[in-house]
């Protein structure tokens, strides 16, 4: 039988993009820079992968000019369509 699931931990580097953009935009551009890592890495689409609430409130925790430097996230891949889903979510500690 096939395995349904794929199953990561990722550490996402948000240094060296974050930097880059106003800082009135870092916190936006930190979602936008999780999802697109995950799906590069997951092999998906960036508009199949879904971010849990509370990866968002992780982000957004210090306002929208601080943002966290990287960020672990777990990322689970389900397989059992033609066009994968990416669930996005805080590994449990």
């Amino acid at each position: 039988m096939v395995d349904d699931e794929i199953e990561r931990i990722l550490t996402v580097p948000l240094r060296r993009t974050i930097q880059k953009v106003p800082r009135t935009k870092r916190s936006p551009r930190a979602i936008a820079e999780i999802k697109s890592f995950v799906a590069r890495h997951m092999k998906a689409k960036p508009e199949r992968v879904w971010i849990a609430p509370q990866v968002n409130e992780a982000i957004w925790a210090r306002g929208i000019q601080k943002p966290p430097k990287e960020i672990r996230v777990k990322a689970v891949k389900f397989t059992d369509q033609d066009d994968p889903l990416v669930e996005v979510s805080l590994p449990e500690e």
